[in-house]
């Protein structure tokens, strides 16, 4: 490979969304993977990923071919081995043959041709979905495992998030975009995303009549004190660290293995703050 092309391959990978992406085709193997599949997985707007998987296409990264009217697409290993190639051009005392077996071992590895399961939707619940389930649902999107897709509604929504609760996440680093007070009817719709898991993070909320959840999703309790009561900073910083303790015990759980008992066993001993996977 020369120097431009493979320029034009870092240049392509050198964005979240593609580099997501690629790694989801790679990972996917030759079976590949349909637009609408890549979109819900990593939660984008087809037509934005669309001109994403164009530029990773140009670069000669992925291959494209179009089934009635969707279009698949795959991961060009061959294309990555020359990248890889191109890297190692200089290696090993510029002997770069005594680097590229154990690259092309790796590269030409048996692929794993099982699809990829699709991310476990995960709904945090609380009265007003203000605060704590919105930063609930900010920590859980933050997960670079993509095996989780979160959200948040509430009960008797307050119609906009706490000033407080978005400037803690913005000053954390955590994206706040899309993040919004709204109500739990919007997940009981025919075209709403069917959930895996509910968990409430405030007590009222969990002694609610919560409406019949498609799909019979896990239900488990995760009671944080209120910091919007509690008032100042540090409350919001509290519930913030709570919270993430629990959303990392959650994300270390086998759950693809794993009995629906087990699993949710496991999830309310979290909310008792037994905080060890025990699966």
């Amino acid at each position: 490979m020369e120097m431009n092309p493979a320029l034009d391959c870092f240049a392509a990978l050198a964005q979240p969304m593609r580099l997501s992406a690629f790694r989801l085709l790679v990972r996917a193997g030759p079976g590949g993977m349909a637009a609408g599949e890549i979109s819900e997985v990593l939660e984008v707007r087809e037509n934005t990923l669309s001109a994403n998987l164009s530029v990773l296409a140009g670069a000669g990264l992925v291959a494209r071919r179009r089934e009635g009217r969707s279009i698949r697409y795959f991961a060009d290993l061959t294309r990555m081995r020359h990248l890889v190639d191109f890297l190692l051009s200089d290696c090993c005392g510029g002997n770069p043959a005594l680097c590229r077996p154990a690259v092309n071992s790796l590269i030409q590895a048996p692929v794993d041709l099982t699809p990829p399961r699709p991310p476990f939707n995960v709904l945090f619940l609380c009265t007003a979905n203000s605060a704590r389930s919105l930063i609930a649902e900010a920590i859980l999107k933050a997960d670079p495992s993509l095996r989780f897709r979160a959200f948040s509604a509430g009960s008797h929504p307050s119609g906009q998030a706490n000033p407080l609760a978005l400037r803690l996440l913005q000053r954390l680093e955590y994206s706040v975009g899309g993040l919004r007070s709204k109500s739990w009817d919007e997940f009981t719709g025919p075209d709403a995303p069917r959930m895996d898991m509910v968990i409430t993070v405030c007590d009222r909320a969990a002694g609610e009549i919560c409406p019949v959840w498609s799909g019979q999703p896990l239900s488990a309790h995760w009671p944080v004190p209120d910091p919007v009561a509690e008032g100042g900073e540090d409350a919001f910083q509290r519930a913030h660290d709570q919270l993430a303790a629990r959303i990392a015990s959650l994300t270390a759980l086998p759950v693809e293995s794993s009995t629906r008992a087990a699993i949710e066993a496991e999830l309310n001993r979290i909310g008792a703050d037994e905080c060890h996977p025990a699966l």
